[in-house]
């Protein structure tokens, strides 16, 4: 059985507002407006500053999406009026120390109203998916257009990211398991053949893994053929190599968060590195 059937609509709302939460005080944290950002080690080239506009700009693109139930793309996501930025026309130099996707890292002192803008974000998009419901027919980039894809698909990334802003100053706290095995399962159905098309991944020869949840008795099996990508939620057959651990940290180890040599390995080591040769990052 895919966990995903046990988190409904008000569960995943729930979830997706206790990692914002979450999110919120641990970029606080970490950061002290006016002065330099610091990196965040689990997130190659960004700062906490890049963290912070990244996953606040997502954010305000698919409220604005969601509330105007498009069923296609802004034509111009560069539209400064999709993101609400505190723009201050009387001072031109305003924007000057904000992130700007795509020029990383940004190393300029934090601006104050950023964090504020962020929390808000959060705010916002949890507030519109609850009014929603998860059935609202709108755009995405997947097969699945529903307002319940996006919540689900951001309280995921809400979720790792919170994890990245708490590595910057401690031991970030494991996910919550219903999340975590729903991201895991979400990985199979979601992620990995969009990835695969993305990046142009290499065509599937048969390869086969199995993940095995330990603190739930969930486990999937996942096949490549071709490009297809093929996931069951049971033992099917043999493979050649099986990688176990908590439901936190099999999505880990799949959003490259922490590598395979902390799970349970069965079978051929070198074949988890293959995983992200199949399943590309992006």
């Amino acid at each position: 059985m895919d966990h995903s059937e046990h988190l409904d609509h008000p569960a995943r709302v729930g979830l997706f507002r206790a990692e914002a939460a979450a999110f919120e005080k641990a970029v606080r944290r970490a950061v002290d407006p006016g002065r330099r950002p610091p990196m965040v080690p689990s997130c190659p080239g960004w700062s906490v500053s890049d963290l912070i506009g990244h996953l606040g700009g997502v954010q305000r693109f698919l409220t604005h999406v969601l509330r105007e139930r498009l069923a296609e793309p802004p034509a111009d996501p560069t539209d400064p009026s999709l993101y609400d930025l505190p723009v201050d026309p009387a001072d031109p130099l305003a924007m000057a120390d904000w992130p700007v996707p795509g020029r990383t890292p940004t190393t300029a002192p934090v601006p104050a109203p950023l964090l504020d803008w962020s929390a808000d974000a959060a705010r916002n998009l949890a507030d519109t998916l609850e009014g929603l419901g998860p059935h609202v027919p709108v755009w995405s980039w997947s097969p699945e257009r529903t307002s319940g894809f996006w919540l689900r698909m951001q309280t995921i990334e809400q979720a790792v990211h919170r994890w990245d802003a708490e590595a910057v100053t401690a031991p970030p706290a494991p996910f919550d398991p219903d999340l975590a095995a729903d991201a895991v399962a979400q990985t199979f159905e979601v992620m990995a053949p969009a990835r695969r098309g993305w990046t142009q991944a290499p065509p599937g020869t048969g390869e086969r893994y199995r993940f095995r949840r330990t603190d739930g008795p969930h486990l999937w099996t996942v096949e490549f053929r071709g490009d297809e990508v093929r996931s069951t939620p049971a033992d099917d057959g043999p493979v050649p190599l099986e990688l176990a651990g908590t439901a936190s940290d099999l999505m880990l180890f799949l959003w490259q968060r922490r590598p395979a040599d902390r799970l349970r390995l069965t079978g051929d080591p070198t074949l988890a590195d293959h995983w992200f040769t199949l399943v590309p990052p992006v």
